[in-house]
């Protein structure tokens, strides 16, 4: 991936000429191009009719999340509902105060003991060294292996019990569901099919864990949801509590996306597993993961609606049209980011602890809506991803002769491989 990757592939349209056919065939490099011929961080056009403005820079991100702006679940249609959240969710437009009392609860479960997102990391770490511990001269492709890894470890903090047949077809399936849920065709039918069978997978593990009394159903967040109750105090009916939980364990799968870039940074670059090989208190390995989430493309942009007129640099943007925020062109925008395509986990030393180093990150729009953009979602996906990293750097494998070629014309992206290596 350069520069040169993503510069000259598409000539400039006139402003409200509809671009959804240049979005579809350049991918990642639609908007940064767009971008690029803008003398004020705006684009102007249409995407499947609708006018849309798309905006680029710091200054666009507390503009973009302001919900007085820009109100991001009214965006989101249904084809979207029925594949990557769920009819119900949170990130529907209806979603009442019950909606976000339960995912409040639920993560409250999660973090109450204060340790919450390191304990995932531990059983992240623990699922990888099982999957892997006597696999000698097996050949495996690691994004595959990192979704059943995930899928195992979010489980085990969630307090869902799974065998390994279940684990593999929800790995299968979340990653589906990622896959597809804005691509035309077969991608999109196999991600309905798989936010389908997650649900009634999820909604028949929760009644069974209703058959046990609540007073004997113990702290884990899987209870919290099966056990939830509403303003009325009634339960919530199983496919909601069913969309909830899967609105944790599929971002946390998704992950594998992060870890197999991750795999291609230190196949790429090396020296960083020596780096993290030393790294005793975690703190490469978070830097490193950050700089993963910014180097290598996941989300293009989020989207949402204008929830009034406004104007941004000079331009009206009309109420109920589309408004788009930059990501990927912004995570390698010269402005932003010495030397953007540079991989360096070092610009991010100092970002434990410390907000000012993130301020221009904007990887995926995974933060809580109830919250601001960056949520819990952001600390589940970097604690996995570190301690994804960490592991790689101390695994002893060998890369065998594949295509890892990274193309920006298809959303999400990997390698074409999916990147194999071979244990030793």
């Amino acid at each position: 991936m350069s520069s040169s990757r993503i510069s000259g592939v598409e000539n400039p349209v006139a402003p409200w000429n509809d671009s959804t056919l240049g979005l579809l065939a350049h991918g990642y490099a639609w908007l940064p191009n767009r971008m690029r011929d803008s003398d004020d961080d705006t684009v102007r056009t249409r995407l499947l009719g609708r006018p849309t403005t798309a905006l680029h820079g710091p200054d666009a991100v507390a503009f973009f999340y302001d919900e007085e702006h820009v109100v991001r679940a009214a965006a989101l249609p249904d084809p979207v509902l029925d594949t990557l959240f769920g009819q119900g969710s949170l990130h529907t437009p209806d979603a009442d105060e019950d909606a976000h009392g339960v995912r409040t609860a639920l993560v409250d479960a999660l973090l109450e003991d204060g340790t919450g997102v390191a304990a995932l990391g531990g059983h992240v770490a623990g699922r990888w060294r099982r999957a892997t511990d006597g696999r000698r001269l097996e050949r495996v492709v690691l994004f595959d292996e990192a979704a059943e890894v995930l899928a195992l470890a979010v489980c085990d903090w969630l307090g869902v019990a799974l065998s390994a047949r279940a684990a593999a077809a929800l790995a299968r399936d979340c990653t589906a569901m990622v896959d597809g849920f804005a691509a035309p065709g077969p991608r999109y039918l196999r991600a309905r099919r798989a936010r389908h069978r997650q649900e009634d997978a999820q909604a028949a593990l929760i009644a069974e864990v209703r058959h046990v009394p609540e007073a004997e159903a113990g702290h884990s967040a899987l209870a919290t949801v099966a056990w939830h109750r509403d303003a009325e105090g009634d339960l919530l009916d199983l496919h909601r509590a069913a969309v909830e939980l899967l609105d944790v364990i599929r971002p946390a799968v998704a992950v594998a996306w992060f870890a197999t870039f991750a795999a291609h940074a230190l196949h790429r670059w090396p020296h960083h597993r020596e780096l993290l090989h030393a790294d005793t208190d975690g703190h490469y390995a978070e830097a490193f993961a950050y700089e993963v989430r910014r180097f290598y493309p996941f989300a293009p942009f989020a989207g949402g609606l204008a929830a009034q007129d406004l104007s941004w640099h000079g331009h009206d943007i009309p109420k109920d049209s589309l408004v788009l925020l930059d990501l990927y062109g912004q995570n390698h925008d010269a402005a932003v980011w010495e030397q953007p395509y540079r991989f360096d986990p070092h610009r991010f030393a100092h970002a434990r602890g410390s907000r000012a180093p993130l301020d221009g990150l904007v990887p995926q729009d995974g933060g809580d809506p109830a919250r601001d953009h960056r949520g819990p979602g952001e600390d589940i996906a970097v604690t996995a991803l570190a301690t994804f990293a960490a592991e790689l750097a101390r695994l002893d494998y060998s890369v065998p002769d594949q295509d890892l070629t990274i193309p920006l014309s298809r959303m999400p992206t990997l390698p074409r491989s999916g990147f194999e290596l071979r244990l030793n």
